[in-house]
């Protein structure tokens, strides 16, 4: 499989490419696009991904990461890549908003930190009425990672008989699970990272809703994400 990035030209684009080079096995990457956080006419940057991937063998795909601003991919779109050369379009998760345009891609496929239709557990079932109820939306992206957040606060207090002692509470937290929206949690003792399940889903075009609804195909366990351990303590 061949692939091109396209990304924004900052820390999180970089970093996202990076990440991706890293978790990739059995795909190669003919091209890097950064384009400017401001862009908005994406056609240069496009076309010089689909002159590296138009003429290889064999499955090929642009990976888009992008976050706030104009996403790219109604100018994707226009440009039917799957049809002219065989090109298909994959992404992240990202806000309500920005998904709209997903809307111009049903089945395709990517992986989410959290969609609130995904997640079957009664924290979700919870936040998501209560949303509904006081917002008349549901929850977002970002809404399910305060919330988390807040829970991991409150096990803590907990479990230190509401101390708010920084080391007695980084000890605590260090290896700690917790519920959230999205199930079980634990921070990584190691690098307190939030070790959590992820989600492999596929875009649906549903009239009901205004943007593209990302359908769950696979949650993916932290058990099999591997994710390395970048920063020591």
């Amino acid at each position: 499989m061949s692939v091109a990035t396209l990304a924004q030209d900052y820390a999180f684009g970089r970093d996202g490419v990076k990440a991706f080079k890293d978790a990739l096995k059995k795909a190669r990457i003919v091209q890097e696009e950064y384009l400017p956080q401001t862009t908005t006419d994406f056609t240069a940057g496009i076309q010089r991904v689909v002159d590296a991937l138009k003429d290889k063998p064999g499955r090929k795909a642009i990976e888009v990461i992008w976050a706030g601003g104009t996403p790219p991919f109604n100018a994707l779109a226009a440009q039917d890549l799957k049809k002219r050369f065989g090109i298909e379009v994959f992404t992240g998760g990202n806000i309500l908003p920005a998904m709209a345009s997903y809307k111009n891609f049903p089945g395709m496929e990517g992986a989410t930190y959290y969609y609130f239709g995904i997640p079957k557990n009664p924290v979700n079932e919870a936040l998501v009425a209560a949303h509904y109820k006081e917002f008349k939306t549901p929850p977002d992206f970002f809404t399910a990672g305060g919330f988390s957040a807040a829970m991991a606060i409150v096990t803590a207090l907990k479990a230190t008989g509401g101390d708010t002692n920084t080391n007695k509470l980084i000890k605590t937290m260090e290896g700690m699970s917790f519920d959230t929206p999205k199930g079980k949690m634990t921070f990584r003792k190691e690098d307190h990272q939030a070790m959590q399940s992820m989600y492999h889903f596929r875009i649906k075009n549903d009239p009901a809703f205004a943007w593209g609804v990302p359908e769950l195909v696979h949650e993916i366990k932290p058990e099999e994400m591997q994710v390395p351990i970048r920063n020591k303590r």
